[in-house]
């Protein structure tokens, strides 16, 4: 596997003081390095039958996008609350400060769909939580995590014990 963090930029004190912000840009800004990013996924997933690949608000989108194409399936957009303009299930979470809520639209995969879900990062695990709730909401089955960037010291895994989670880059 590649080392994808050489194209992880951190910013000190991002959004606020005390966080190092992780910034993917540069990553995309390179096509070597996202296409091989892409590759590394679709090689771990490429044998799971895959029907959807779910991508989380807002970067999910771009890995998620992009990876169901190179798989061949579908891509479904998890969406923050008021984005979504059809029949939608939606599942609230816990924030630091607050709360925040995901949604689905009820028509996103067949029941029984085999799904990959995917996003930029994983921190505390709230969004993923909530992510993965949906997609069991829909009775999809979830055939794995895909991650570009885990932080590791906020133990974000534990939201989601009982699924498969792939990082590529681990703080």
């Amino acid at each position: 596997m590649h080392d994808f963090s050489r194209f992880i930029r951190e910013i000190p004190d991002f959004p606020k003081p005390g966080i190092s912000f992780k910034d993917i840009t540069p990553l995309l800004g390179s096509p070597t390095a996202f296409h091989k990013a892409i590759d590394e996924f679709a090689l771990r997933y490429k044998l799971e039958a895959i029907d959807a690949v779910v991508g989380i608000d807002a970067r999910g989108f771009i890995f998620g996008s992009a990876l169901a194409y190179r798989l061949g399936t579908a891509f479904v957009p998890i969406r923050k609350s008021g984005k979504l303009p059809f029949d939608k299930y939606e599942v609230t979470y816990d924030l630091e400060y607050g709360s925040d809520t995901v949604a689905i639209h009820r028509d996103a995969f067949p029941k029984n769909s085999r799904v990959l879900i995917c996003d930029d990062l994983l921190a505390t695990g709230g969004t993923l939580g909530a992510s993965v709730k949906l997609v069991e909401k829909l009775e999809g089955h979830i055939v794995g995590i895909a991650i570009l960037i885990e932080l590791t010291e906020l133990n974000g895994r534990e939201k989601v014990t009982d699924y498969d989670i792939f990082s590529l880059i681990k703080y």
